[in-house]
This record gives structure tokens, C-alpha cells and sequence, in this order.
């Protein structure tokens, strides 16, 4: 009889061992588990599936006190990065193997790893920090994941699978409390199958108080969050062969942006005091340049901070310096799954996976305060006098997917074939009014005779102010995206040892977009100035072919090795933050990788080793700077396709050892080297009369955001048997580590490194009475040094301002300093699960 050495998945890097039906708080067993996934779209084991991929299990997951994805960003995972959008938690940034779009978040542009539930694709990064329900596993797909996941891929896959109902009555409550007043709860209830027909309910509730207090009354502080969310799932399985999984999921999150501190003032020491007339020649402050330009004078004058705000760079303040009006951000979740699979013979099964779903977000980010431009000279009158940028933004996405599958195996060839359609809705609007203004402020330095006073969100001192309809809009759209696609992936048996896989997919992707506002100027109603602003809608077709080669060799019982050829590409788009609707073209990588996988010590350990070349053709780069205006500022952001190769080199490596019974070590670790080409840019002015254009040009280094170069974790967990039958203490430690980062394309300025420690005691299987209940307790702490680190550090605000009126000449006005955000205090907690 044949047998496949492939029959399973092959790259795995996981942080422990993981069997993948187990419960949570299971108690390991001797050897190694085998991880099963469904990288390959079928279930197969994670030793033997050229991929590289990380596996968490959902009792990884439980040690590790991950409610939500956003606690991933501590690094146990060293190739994923996850960090927040700006200071925001509602949107999240995820990066794998240096792929990492850092405003992915606009309606008209895509992300670069596709995030998924239950094999549906999620077409925003909004919404998925909500709660996570029972989630089985979750997959990190390393590297271009074109040929079977699709467009946006290219750097990889987040593949989120939750426990499907097992028509068994059982379940579990879990209760905990933490300082900064948390709390949580769960529900996960199996009910007994009836007429074929099983049921699992599945409700979260997790909350926490903000770490940062704000000084105004009545007003919300910052690092908030709060979370509930409700799944239902159901199972029918009329007979056999045939299962029809459907679950719909609700949830409901607010959250509060870290704070931005003011980090230092005037650090680039630009000098003040310049004018048109008489510039300071910009030789004179070297540090004083903002990337792109090539100014060769300096104008404008320093201003002071105001009174009363702190500066500091070393520890997360506990206390806002000056208050501002703040409320949380709040996305609403919603939608449905269904999955029909149908297995005619023992060498086919025919699948359906239908998914729906929606997304709305409306954002309210005051975390900077007095620490962002504008900046408030002393002697200010009217409108001069108010500071404190009011972030606010609505998203409203709706998306439909079908996707059929073919997944089968005929004589020495395993296939999957496959048809998918994708259609998505979002539309968006965000302003930025200031919030607060200073009364009395006369000379720097003063310590009496001034005061901070909160506009009127409706009318506020400039007519416009921050309550829904009172708002000055800067900028809103509407795009619609559709995609289909065909693929298949064929893997080829040569012989028991040798396999070859070869695949392919072809992708159409349409986008349509209009830009309705830009700095409160209706395109529809006010179509002249539009064109003056050389706006065009966004209408684009692209086609690609995603081609896969690889070939596995089982060595041995214990060692797989396999090499691979993978592409991948994301869409392209338009920016909404531009008054022309600047659009930019979709980016492609190709990916080279050779992995080996091992076990050894009579399967008490693991070792994979990854080694990757990719080479990314016309990368997404943007070009941010801050305009001012008589009500505000806007954030102008122009995306543009870096010519040339960026190179990515990569190396991934895992070690998990179970040495004796009950102890369980894991060491990962990831090299990635990143280089943008530097690219030409050319900055133009008119003025003067007649009108005089002007144009500058200047090599730019642009820079992959949230990747380290070095980045490490491990991992302790050791389980002492007590008592009679199972009960047994679990003792959980695991660290991070990451070298520090750029936050920015376009700045070298880097974060901090970071090094963090989490724990997790647990006693476990305690038995309640005669039947089967179960109680877990534990004590966990995140954190647990209390390190402060500076995730994102901001120095746009510590610069000359960008081209406006003279490309020869910069402003340095509304120079202050660097301004950034720390992450996560120490947080620790007591936990208790009855199971039944």
C-alpha cells in the first residue's frame, strides 16, 4: 500500500507543545504532541508540511493570558509583529517576515498577512481586537501564501480556527479579577446532539480600567478596554459524510488609546528666530531636517511647551500632565460562517465556506494633548490659543465570500482546487479639531494668571468642533473592492520519501473608490475645486498569476527538509488622507526558502530551522507630514511604489525539549534584514506673481516598520502531579525579546528594545465531588518586571514642517519635541475555571 510521508503540514515553530484537541489547562503528556493543521487546506501534521508555521494552541494561549490579539504584540511569536495603529488598540498592525503596512487601515489599501477566522478571510484590520472565543488554534503561516490564501498574503497567514460543538453536554465558566480594576468572565457550553443537530455557545466579558488617568473630570483616562462578545455555533451532520458547520459571532469593544508622552523638547536643536526674508541657513542645524527635503533655510520661531506639561522619556506617566475631553472608541462586530463539507468518496471531499461579515468603528484619540501641534505661542489670541488634535474617525465595512474547494487524492497525487469570489463595502470620514485652548497665557514659563479651557465640541472657538455633524471633515470615501480567483495545488508522491508540489492562482482584483471630502471640501457638490486639486476617482483592474514549487524529502523517520519557490502580492489603492486621491500600484514578492524539520531523543525534541530570500517588487511607502489649518491639522499621508528590489533575508529557528516527565522547554528565534532602495523625491512650490514653480529633489531612505533584526522567546512549563488523580501545580514563565524598531517609513528614529516576562501558577483538575467537575486556579502576571518600553516614538513633531509655499525653505513653528507611547504596565490577576 502507498503511504505519504506529506499527508500533513510541515514547517512548525511553535512556542509549546500543543495537542491540538486538548482542553485548556491539559496536562502535557511524556513526549512531544503532534500538531495538526490546515495550512495546505487539509488536516495534516505540522513535522511534515513544507511551511513554515507557528502553532498556539488554545492551552498556549491560556498560559500565555491571551484574550485578545493585541497580546501577541509582546513578541512570543519573534516573526509576528502586532502593534497598535498609531496609539489606537481599535486597529491593529500585523506584520510577518518584515512585511508590514503601517496605515493599512485606510479603506482604499490592503494589508500584507491575511488575517482569518474559520477559513474566512477579514478585508480590515479594524474589529480584530475584540475578544477571542474558544479558539482550537491559532496559525502563523510564515511567508507568501498566495497560491492557496490569495492576494494580501505576502507576508503570510493569521489563521484563527475555533472549537467547533463536539454533541456532548459539557462546558466550562471561567471568572477572574486583576488590578487596574479588571475583570473577565466566560461561558463555553456543549449542548447533547438532538435529531443531528449539535450546539456550542461560546460568551466573553473582559475589561480593564485605564492605566493613565485624565486629569479632566467626567472624562475617559487612556488604555482602557472593554469587551463582550457572543458566538453561537451549530452542527449538522444528517448522516454520514456530510457536516455543515454555521456559527454567528457578535461582539462589542471599547477602547482608550495609550497616552502620548512628550518625550523631550527641541531635540534636533532647530534654531528659532528665521524668517522668509533672512532664513537661517539650514547648514547651521544639521540635525534639523526632515527626510525628503532639501531645505536650505530655516524660519519661524521655537515656542515654548505650555504650562504645566511634563517632559519624560524614561517611565509611562500615571497622571495625564493637562486633561482633555476623551471617550472610548467603540467597534461593533458581527457575522456569519458556514461550512459545508461533503466527502462523496474516500478520495474526495467537496467543500462550501460562505462568510459575511461587518465591521463599524468610530474612533476618538485625544492621546496627545499638548504634546502634538499645534504649538501655542505665548500672547496667542482667538483661535491661535487652541492645541489638543481630537483624532476622530467612522469605518463601516460590510463583506461577502464564497469559496468552493475540491480536496482529494488521486493515485500517488494529493490536490486541492479551488474557485473563490470576495466583495467588500467600506466607507469612511474622519476630522481632527482641536479640543482645548489656553486662556491667559501671556510669557513662557508662567506659572499663574493662565488657564486650559474645553471648546465647545459643537460650535468651538474656530465654528467647528467634535460631536458628529458640528465637524470639520478632512477627508471621507467610499470603496468598493471585488476579487475572484481560481487555484490549485497538486502534491506528487514520487516515491515514499521524495514529494513534488506545484500550484497555482489567478487573481482579478477590481476597486472602485471616490473621495467624497478633503479639508471639508465636498468633491461631489463642489466638483471644480476637486479638480483643481487633481482629484480622480479610483477605477483599477489587476491580474496576477501566483505560481508554488516545492519538494519535501523525508531523510528519515525524524527529518523532513524541504525547498520552496512561493509568491505573493497586495493589492493596490488609493490614499483617502491625499486632496488628489493619490493612487499607487499593488506590490509583489517572491519568496526562495529551504527548512529543515527534525525530532529526535525518541520524539522528546524539536528542531526546525528556516532559512528565506525574498525580494519585494514596488514597494507601498508612505510620506507623512502634518498640514495646518485655520480649524486644525491634517495628517497628509501620499503612499508611493519604492522602484526597485527590497530585500528581506530571514532566518527562523525553534527548539522545543521535553527532557523529562512534566517539563517542557521552548527557544525561538528570527533574524530579519530589510533594505528599501533609497528613492528620489521631488517636492514642488508655486508662488510669487506671475506664479513661479519651484522643485527640490533628494534621495530618501524609507524603512519597514516593527521588524526587529534580532528577536527571541522562550518558554518554561513544568507540571507537578499532587494529590490523588489528575490534579497537578503548572508553573508557566516565558520571555521576549526584540531588537528595537523604526514606527515609521520615512524616520530612522527607533523605538526601544524590549525584554518581557509573563507568568502563570496554576493548580489544576481539582475534583468537585463525585462527577466529573473540575476547578482550576490561577495566578497570572504579564509583565511581570514592570519594564517600561517605548513602542512607538514619534519624532514628526520634533522637525521642520513639510513643503508648502517654498520648497527652499522649512518652518519650524510648531517644533516641539519627540512625542511616544509606552506599552503595557505590569498587570497580574487571580482566574478560576469550573468545568463540567
Amino acid at each position: 500500500m502507498f503511504t505519504s510521508p506529506l499527508w500533513a503540514a510541515a514547517a512548525q515553530d511553535a512556542p509549546a507543545p500543543i495537542v491540538v484537541a486538548a482542553a485548556d489547562d491539559a496536562v502535557p503528556s511524556e513526549g512531544l504532541d503532534e500538531i495538526v493543521v490546515t495550512a495546505t487546506k487539509r488536516e495534516t501534521n505540522a513535522q511534515r508540511t513544507p511551511i513554515s508555521i507557528t502553532v498556539l494552541g488554545g492551552d498556549s494561549l491560556k498560559q500565555r493570558r491571551v484574550l485578545s490579539l493585541v497580546d501577541l504584540s509582546d513578541g512570543s511569536v519573534p516573526s509576528l509583529r502586532i502593534a497598535p495603529f498609531e496609539a489606537r488598540t481599535n486597529a491593529l498592525t500585523i506584520g510577518i517576515r518584515g512585511i508590514v503596512p503601517l496605515d493599512a487601515n485606510q479603506p482604499a489599501r490592503e494589508q500584507g498577512v491575511g488575517i482569518y477566522i474559520d477559513g474566512v478571510y477579514l478585508g480590515r484590520q479594524h474589529g480584530v481586537n475584540t475578544s477571542l472565543f474558544d479558539v482550537e488554534r491559532v496559525e502563523v503561516l510564515k511567508g507568501p501564501q498566495g497560491t492557496l490564501f490569495g492576494r494580501n498574503t505576502e507576508g503570510g497567514a493569521l489563521s484563527i480556527v475555533n472549537r467547533a460543538p463536539t454533541g456532548e453536554f459539557g462546558g466550562r465558566v471561567t471568572g477572574g479579577i486583576g488590578n487596574y480594576g479588571a475583570y473577565n468572565g466566560e461561558l463555553h457550553l456543549d449542548l447533547p446532539e438532538f435529531y443531528n443537530f449539535s450546539v456550542k455557545i461560546d460568551g466573553v466579558v473582559q475589561h480593564q480600567d485605564a492605566t493613565t488617568k485624565n486629569p479632566l473630570a467626567g472624562q475617559s483616562g487612556w488604555n482602557l478596554s472593554d469587551r463582550q462578545g457572543l458566538r453561537a455555533a451549530v452542527r449538522w451532520q444528517p448522516f454520514e459524510g456530510l457536516t455543515n458547520d454555521f456559527a454567528y459571532d457578535v461582539a462589542h469593544t471599547e477602547t482608550t488609546p495609550f497616552y502620548s508622552q512628550l518625550l523631550n523638547f527641541n531635540p534636533n536643536a532647530c534654531p528659532s528666530g528665521g524668517t522668509a526674508a533672512v532664513p537661517i541657513r539650514a547648514s547651521l542645524a544639521p540635525n534639523c531636517v526632515l527626510p525628503g527635503t532639501a531645505y536650505t533655510g530655516l524660519t519661524g520661531t521655537i515656542r515654548p511647551p505650555l504650562p504645566g506639561v511634563i517632559i519624560n522619556s524614561t517611565s509611562r506617566q500615571k497622571v495625564a500632565d493637562i486633561g482633555v475631553p476623551q471617550q472610548p472608541s467603540v467597534d461593533n462586530t458581527h457575522g456569519f460562517i458556514n461550512t459545508l463539507k461533503y466527502k462523496i468518496t474516500p478520495d474526495l471531499e467537496l467543500r462550501s465556506i460562505t462568510g459575511w461579515r461587518g465591521v463599524t468603528s468610530s474612533q476618538w484619540d485625544n492621546a496627545g494633548g499638548a504634546h502634538r501641534p499645534p504649538v501655542v505661542a505665548p500672547g496667542c489670541v482667538g483661535t491661535a490659543c487652541n492645541f489638543s488634535r481630537y483624532s476622530l474617525a467612522n469605518l463601516k465595512q460590510n463583506q461577502f465570500s464564497q469559496e468552493f474547494q475540491a480536496v482529494g487524492t488521486l493515485g500517488p497525487v494529493d490536490y486541492v482546487g479551488g474557485l473563490y469570489y470576495f466583495i467588500e463595502n467600506v466607507s469612511d470620514d474622519a476630522a481632527t479639531p482641536n479640543s482645548m485652548a489656553i486662556s491667559g497665557y501671556t510669557t513662557a514659563g508662567q506659572t499663574s494668571g493662565y488657564s486650559y479651557v474645553v471648546l465647545d465640541p459643537c460650535v468651538g472657538s474656530g465654528g467647528f468642533g467634535s460631536q458628529p455633524g458640528c465637524r470639520s471633515i478632512d477627508r471621507a470615501s467610499e470603496v468598493r473592492s471585488r476579487s475572484y480567483a481560481v487555484y490549485g495545488q497538486g502534491t506528487w508522491h514520487a516515491t515514499d520519501e521524495l514529494s513534488v508540489i506545484l500550484g497555482g492562482r489567478y487573481t482579478t482584483d477590481k476597486k472602485q473608490g471616490e473621495l467624497l471630502f478633503s479639508r471639508n471640501i465636498n468633491y461631489r457638490t463642489d466638483p471644480i475645486r476637486a479638480a483643481a486639486n487633481g482629484y480622480k476617482p479610483l477605477d483599477e483592474t489587476w491580474n496576477r498569476f501566483n505560481p508554488m514549487a516545492t519538494i519535501g524529502y523525508q531523510a528519515d523517520e525524524d527529518i523532513y527538509v524541504y525547498a520552496k519557490y512561493a509568491t505573493g502580492y497586495r493589492a493596490g489603492g488609493a490614499s483617502s488622507r491625499t486632496s488628489n486621491y493619490q493612487a499607487f500600484d499593488p506590490e509583489d514578492v517572491k519568496s526562495y526558502e529551504v527548512g529543515l524539520k527534525s525530532e529526535f531523543f525518541d520524539r522528546r525534541a524539536r528542531f526546525n530551522l528556516t532559512g528565506y530570500i525574498m525580494d519585494r517588487k514596488d514597494s507601498q511607502v508612505d510620506i507623512s507630514s502634518v498640514q495646518f489649518t485655520a480649524t486644525g491639522n491634517f495628517n497628509n499621508l501620499v503612499t508611493i511604489n519604492a522602484p526597485g528590489n527590497t530585500k528581506i533575508r530571514g532566518i527562523e529557528a525553534d527548539l522545543t525539549f521535553r527532557p523529562i516527565e512534566g517539563l517542557t522547554l521552548n527557544a525561538s528565534y528570527a533574524y530579519t534584514y530589510t533594505n528599501i532602495p533609497p528613492v528620489l523625491i521631488t517636492a514642488s512650490a508655486v508662488s510669487g506673481t506671475p506664479p513661479v514653480t519651484t522643485s527640490t529633489s533628494v534621495y530618501q531612505q524609507f524603512y519597514i516598520v516593527f521588524t526587529p533584526r534580532n528577536a527571541a522567546s522562550g518558554a518554561i512549563d513544568y507540571e507537578l502531579p499532587i494529590g490523588k488523580g489528575d490534579t497537578a501545580v503548572r508553573f508557566h514563565l516565558d520571555a521576549a525579546y526584540s531588537q528595537a524598531t523604526q514606527a515609521f517609513d520615512q524616520f530612522e528614529t527607533k523605538n526601544d528594545a524590549s525584554f518581557l516576562v509573563n507568568g502563570r501558577i496554576s493548580v489544576t483538575q481539582i475534583k468537585m465531588g463525585d462527577g466529573d467537575q473540575t476547578l482550576n486556579v490561577s495566578l497570572w502576571g504579564r509583565n511581570l518586571f514592570d519594564k517600561d518600553v517605548l513602542f512607538r516614538r514619534d519624532p514628526s513633531n520634533s522637525l521642520p514642517a513639510a513643503p508648502s509655499s517654498s520648497v527652499t525653505t522649512g518652518s519650524v513653528s510648531n517644533v516641539l519635541g519627540d512625542y511616544g507611547n509606552f506599552n503595557q504596565q505590569r498587570t497580574f490577576g487571580i482566574e478560576g475555571t469550573v468545568r463540567f
